[in-house]
């Protein structure tokens, strides 16, 4: 009796046992399917899915200013950062080959006139030229700056010319220049876009000098009395019937359709010609010049000069003569008119097209 009661005991035993494991382990899988349907999510998740043949490919960067993801939304693509200002590259009109180029950048937007007034101040005194150019924003283009310019711009361009017919810029120009644009930036907290080097800049001016100096030519033709000197009414009615005029410089001026000159006219002998001043005048000799640098078809102006100097001869009974008084024939004519040809293919070789806006520049009279 007593062993079956203890066997009896023994089974209820381990049957509690077993009772109690199996309802651990059930409460155990219970509370972990909790967890996962409490981690779980509708939305799809873009790093472990495989990618549809063709799909965009581009890869979407966590930022601070992604809105919230919902579940009714889309993924969006983050919003790019702003692009910084970037400056502009110098105005077209300008070369580092004859300019010295000095960019300022303004953090605020800075009166027009503000820095025109500064840079008169600072950069007077100098030798060379010097051009300002304003950036217009809305345009995406530089504007020239003058006494009447106005507005406001970010970026400015100040450009000394390196060369002009009274030699280069020396060391005293280039600090003057690069000090005096220093001390602008300074007075309105403006930065200089890296201010360029002496060495180059003196280098640059003086080879372009050298090349200048080889081309700048002026070709001239006389017409001198055969007998009686001119006298100036005769001379101005014969150059007007020639297409001349006079200019404010005391010579007649031959222009293409565009007003530009071609070549001029002038006294042989000292003084100048005036309009409405011309009774007076006597002279021994008149004389013809083209400026070759300066005319953009040397050939052309050169063949147009000498039919003005033979019409003007016979007009007032002269002789059309060379520097030496040697009478100027086809074959000297053709020489000359050859040699103009080749200066103004080697000033375009240079970058400097004979007759353009560099040239003008360059050879100012």
């Amino acid at each position: 009796m007593d062993s079956e009661l203890q066997i009896a005991l023994a089974g209820a035993g381990v049957a509690a046992v077993v009772l109690i494991v199996g309802y651990n382990k059930w409460q155990e899988r219970k509370h972990r399917r909790r967890a996962e349907e409490a981690f779980k999510s509708e939305h799809r998740d873009v790093l472990l899915e495989p990618r549809a043949a063709g799909a965009d490919t581009e890869r979407t960067e966590p930022s601070f200013d992604t809105p919230p993801v919902s579940v009714a939304d889309e993924p969006r693509r983050v919003r790019e950062a702003p692009v910084k200002r970037v400056a502009p590259q110098p105005p077209e009109l300008l070369s580092a080959q004859s300019d010295c180029i000095i960019q300022l950048e303004a953090i605020e937007p800075l009166d027009v006139q503000r820095i025109w007034s500064a840079q008169r101040e600072q950069l007077s005194g100098l030798n060379k030229a010097v051009r300002w150019f304003g950036f217009d924003d809305t345009e995406n283009l530089w504007r020239p700056l003058g006494d009447h310019s106005a507005g406001k711009c970010h970026w400015f361009c100040a450009a000394m010319q390196l060369v002009d017919r009274r030699g280069p810029i020396g060391e005293v120009d280039f600090m003057r220049f690069s000090g005096g644009m220093q001390r602008i930036a300074d007075q309105f907290m403006a930065l200089p876009a890296g201010l360029p080097a002496r060495a180059e800049v003196l280098r640059a001016a003086t080879e372009l000098d050298r090349f200048c100096a080889d081309v700048d030519v002026q070709i001239g033709v006389n017409v001198v009395a055969a007998s009686a000197p001119f006298a100036g009414d005769r001379i101005e009615s014969v150059a007007t019937q020639q297409g001349l005029r006079i200019a404010s410089d005391g010579t007649f001026h031959a222009q293409d359709g565009q007003g530009e000159t071609l070549f001029t006219l002038g006294n042989l002998e000292p003084g100048l010609f005036a309009s409405g001043g011309m009774s007076g005048v006597v002279t021994k000799g008149l004389t013809l010049v083209i400026d070759v640098p300066r005319v953009a078809n040397g050939p052309e102006a050169f063949d147009r000069m000498m039919r003005t100097a033979s019409g003007i001869a016979a007009g007032l009974s002269g002789v059309v003569v060379d520097d030496n008084r040697a009478p100027f024939g086809a074959e000297a004519a053709s020489m000359i008119r050859t040699q103009i040809a080749q200066f103004q293919e080697r000033m375009a070789s240079y970058g400097i097209p004979a007759g353009g806006d560099l040239a003008k520049r360059l050879f100012a009279v």
